[in-house]
């Protein structure tokens, strides 16, 4: 049942402004195709290679692959013939159905095709054997640029083809996306959701056909019209069903696409059909309403020519809507603005992005199950300001979109999708990082349905204005990923990282109490000094080594070893006044009140004991000195200082907080105008590096 769409027009407003090229050397298709042609050579993509290393990373072919330039074993080939439709798409040896499935939803909207696949492109005209594809990648459009070379065996394509083999947009197309994803291997399972946002930027929906919602056909009319794509699937119950073929010609655990609604007439009752597509090209459904069914027996040929009702193997068939919800379990619809498909008023959406990263130690905090981590994941405000237009509840719409990135080149490594969700809690404006505390005693006003490993997990809510939370997180704790999580609102909504102030309240130091006034603490400490001080009454990092083991190792409480010289020679640098690179006594001893401090903070964060501290702990010792810190410099701190366990013992602890506050009085001393910023000579520069 051939729907032919024409080659695409290039349409300006289609066309991504700014698109980044990936390849290495920063150059663009046009710098590239210019330079083939200037030379009269075929374009050779090194970054890409046509070798193993860009078909698997796990595994060697099963049979010798040829590299081949399309003119190397097929006569006059074509870009394009005859329009690029959803036929052109026959899948190969390849198991990724998810693709093929969204490239043919791709082909029923002529202004999405044409911001993927460029026009002008060709095997004739100013041919040089290089192309390229646009695809949306964590909120920008990029250009990856490819050779023409590709995996063939006995002069025929191994992976995606075209029904006509003299065509070659579709398998150029698998194989830039298989360039951004690392290697064709990279391509095997997935969702048809994930390739359909890369082929639009766009927001997607999830429906369980099992649990519809009422006006559920006029949502997916409503979803074609507005240009989006859809796909469908059947679950499977273990790994044994994956592509298993049901007695009824449907395949399991394989990914479909929808491409057309109609309703009929069948003897004075109304049938409404839904067209369905398999990858394969072949094996079609064979109920009611398929290709040769009796039932098209009782449509008249007009009908039948308007639904092009064609009796061809080719992948592509008709059912009744309600087989198809008995058979298929789910429903992915990528839609290409946010705007509801149960509402037919179009909306202009408010839209913020924020990227993210989940790190073990600081920030990887897992689900809601783990209260003593939850509360160090990332957090996002958001306000709400103004309810719904025609609406009479006091209700705000707005999309969560909580994406993964990355996590198909980091296949070869070993990795793949995480296991995420997010819940949003109702919290005061002014509060800039929620607690755990916060959490103990506060439920979430709204979270995703589950935790799920798919590359972006998107849902739609309604609130009342106010101000929220959303939490973003892994469902186990430790577990490290990138992230991007879109917000889109119907009406202006301000969303902001929380916790992303770099400050310090350090207040001035406490002027030393006079000899005579001096405690016995303080007068052994007196006596000590001098003991190991010498004639010039000052200690160098040495002596002050010598002073504060001899101290410390007394606490029998603190897992302590010895403090190492690099932390003795922090403390000379923040104590030392003039600069003489020894420390008075009278230093020393506003020192020995900030360490005291200090211990007593330390044992406050060491909840079990253990003589250390959970680095998830760090930004609340942190702050309760005053010192805050962004997610950013927070992971940095955890990574340097934290051991495989994520504990940080005393040494470790004490050279973060002298550091830090080293850092800050230096900035606050150049920072002489208070403007949060400082301009450096290299003067300068050192000044600071060597005093941290």
């Amino acid at each position: 049942m051939p729907y032919i769409f024409q080659s695409p027009v290039q349409n300006e407003d289609s066309q991504p402004k700014t698109a980044r090229s990936t390849q290495s050397d920063g150059k663009t298709y046009e710098e590239l195709k210019r330079e083939c042609l200037r030379k009269g050579v075929l374009f050779e993509d090194r970054d890409f290679p046509a070798a193993d290393s860009s078909l698997f990373f796990s595994q060697k072919p099963r049979v010798p692959f040829e590299w081949k330039r399309p003119g190397e074993f097929q006569k006059n080939p074509q870009f394009v013939v005859g329009g690029a439709s959803r036929t052109d798409i026959c899948q190969g040896e390849l198991g990724d159905c998810w693709l093929l499935a969204a490239i043919a939803s791709l082909t029923l909207n002529q202004n999405t095709l044409a911001r993927v696949i460029l026009p002008d492109q060709s095997f004739d005209k100013d041919y040089a054997g290089i192309f390229h594809f646009q695809f949306w990648q964590h909120n920008e459009w990029v250009d990856v640029i490819i050779d023409d070379r590709l995996p063939t065996y006995k002069q025929r394509l191994v992976f995606l083809h075209s029904a006509e083999l003299n065509e070659f947009w579709s398998a150029l197309l698998e194989k830039a996306y298989a360039k951004l994803h690392g290697s064709y291997e990279s391509l095997k399972g997935g969702s048809t959701i994930e390739a359909m946002e890369d082929f639009t930027g766009g927001v997607a929906e999830m429906f369980d056909t099992q649990n519809p919602p009422e006006n559920f056909y006029k949502i997916l009319q409503k979803a074609l019209e507005r240009g989006s794509m859809l796909g469908c699937s059947i679950d499977i119950t273990s790994s044994a069903e994956s592509e298993a073929q049901t007695t009824t010609g449907l395949v399991k655990g394989h990914a479909y696409s929808i491409t057309g609604l109609e309703e009929v007439n069948d003897r004075g009752r109304k049938v409404k059909l839904i067209r369905v597509r398999n990858p394969w090209g072949q094996v079609e459904w064979n109920g009611a309403w398929s290709d040769n069914s009796s039932e098209w027996k009782n449509i008249n040929e007009q009908e039948k020519n308007r639904l092009t009702q064609i009796s061809l193997d080719d992948g592509e068939f008709w059912m009744e809507f309600e087989d198809f919800k008995k058979n298929f379990n789910k429903i992915e619809i990528c839609n290409l603005t946010p705007d509801s498909l149960d509402d037919d008023t179009p909306n202009k959406w408010e839209v913020t992005v924020f990227e993210g990263s989940w790190v073990r130690g600081s920030t990887a905090g897992g689900c809601r199950n783990f209260v003593d981590t939850f509360w160090t994941n990332p957090q996002f405000k958001l306000h709400l300001q103004e309810k719904d237009d025609n609406s009479d509840k006091n209700e705000c719409t707005f999309i969560v979109a909580l994406m993964q990135k990355n996590r198909r080149q980091l296949r070869k490594e070993g990795l793949d999708l995480e296991t995420v969700g997010f819940a949003i809690y109702e919290a005061d404006h002014k509060e800039e990082q929620l607690t755990k505390d916060f959490f103990r005693f506060n439920p979430s006003k709204a979270r995703s349905k589950t935790y799920i490993n798919m590359r972006e997990l998107s849902e739609r809510f309604k609130l009342p204005p106010g101000d929220y939370v959303i939490v973003p997180t892994t469902f186990k704790p430790h577990t490290e990923a990138n992230f991007l999580l879109r917000i889109f609102s119907e009406k202006k909504a301000e969303s902001v990282e929380m916790g992303s102030t770099i400050d310090a309240n350090l207040p001035e130091p406490p002027k030393p109490t006079p000899p005579h006034e001096e405690n016995n603490e303080e007068k052994g400490l007196r006596r000590l000094f001098h003991q190991i001080s010498g004639p010039d009454g000052a200690i160098s990092a040495f002596e002050l080594q010598e002073i504060l083991n001899d101290v410390l190792k007394r606490r029998k409480e603190i897992k302590f070893d010895g403090l190492s010289m690099n932390t003795c020679h922090s403390i000379i640098n923040l104590m030392d006044a003039d600069n003489s690179g020894k420390i008075e006594f009278d230093e020393f001893k506003i020192f020995w009140d900030k360490i005291k401090k200090w211990i007593a903070l330390f044992f406050t964060y060491d909840t079990d004991r253990s003589g250390t501290m959970s680095s998830y702990e760090l930004r609340s010792a942190l702050k309760a000195l005053g010192i805050s810190l962004n997610n950013t410099v927070l992971q940095l701190l955890v990574l340097r200082y934290a051991d495989s366990n994520l504990e940080i013992d005393f040494d470790d602890y004490l050279t973060c907080i002298v550091r830090l506050e080293n850092v800050f009085r230096v900035f606050m001393a150049l920072d002489r105008q208070k403007t949060g910023k400082i301009s450096l000579d290299f003067s300068q520069f050192l000044y600071l590096t060597m005093n941290i």
